[in-house]
């Protein structure tokens, strides 16, 4: 009697699960448009995804990236502005000096700035420095 159960529940696995999977391929089909526009001086990148399964389902997602900066030594440096912020743990491993005391070494984008850690002020800037 067992056997026969697990027999019918194994040929009905194998005979309804290809079934299954094409309803949810079917319906996880989904489009993307991409816009990109400037606002207050912040890239805004919008997002649409249209899901094919629910006509009727919209989402919009907005993101502000911001936009590269040039910044100069005594400028106060701001992480909100910076490109790709992160700070510098091994400034060797990018031919950098070791920074100051009160000081240390971040990343915008591909450059390297000398920031002081109390004050905010950037103390030198290295374009390009950095080319990971």
């Amino acid at each position: 009697m067992m056997k026969k159960i697990l027999m019918i529940l194994a040929a009905s696995t194998m005979v309804i699960s290809p079934m299954v999977t094409a309803q949810v391929e079917a319906a996880t089909h989904k489009t993307v448009k991409k816009t990109v526009t400037v606002k207050d001086g912040k890239r805004v990148v919008t997002k649409k995804t249209t899901d094919k399964g629910n006509k009727a389902k919209k989402v919009v997602r907005t993101t502000y990236v911001p936009t590269k900066q040039r910044w100069s030594k005594g400028q106060r440096f701001d992480r909100r502005h910076a490109v790709n912020y992160r700070v510098i743990n091994n400034p060797r491993a990018y031919r950098l000096a070791t920074a100051p005391r009160g000081y240390r070494w971040v990343r915008s984008g591909n450059d390297a700035i000398l920031v002081g850690v109390t004050s905010g002020i950037i103390g030198a800037v290295i374009g390009n420095a950095i080319s990971r």
